[in-house]
């Protein structure tokens, strides 16, 4: 996935299908990326941690998320914000739709790379 530069539109990046309920549409700048994540009941972001920081952002559903040994269920309007190398694990028991910002921009999303975390067992 390349960075990008100027003006764009949601519509016009394609979706990437990570697992059978997990999708999303990935934009980078060279300091910052986003991902508008589409999320299936009973989808499962494992535990696993990265260098980025990370900021959430719930739109729709509701999600149970793991920062280190706290854990939350969230819901539209709630925000979080994951320091980076500190582990944690998102459930989603219904569909959701949930905005992450990763700062600097993830390395494997940008390779296309699938996480470990997010394939099927």
């Amino acid at each position: 996935m390349p960075t990008l530069t100027g003006f764009g539109s949601l519509a016009k990046i394609p979706p990437k299908q990570i697992t059978d309920k997990i999708s999303g549409r990935m934009m980078a700048g060279e300091q910052g990326m986003v991902v508008w994540w589409e999320m299936k009941a009973g989808a499962h972001a494992g535990s696993h941690a990265h260098p980025n920081e990370q900021l959430v952002w719930m739109l729709k559903g509701r999600m149970e998320l793991r920062i280190g040994d706290e854990k939350r269920v969230m819901g539209p309007g709630d925000v979080a914000v994951i320091p980076g190398g500190v582990n944690h694990e998102a459930w989603f028991p219904e569909d959701a739709q949930v905005i992450d910002i990763f700062c600097p921009p993830r390395e494997d999303f940008l390779a296309g790379v699938q996480p470990a975390y997010m394939k099927k067992a």
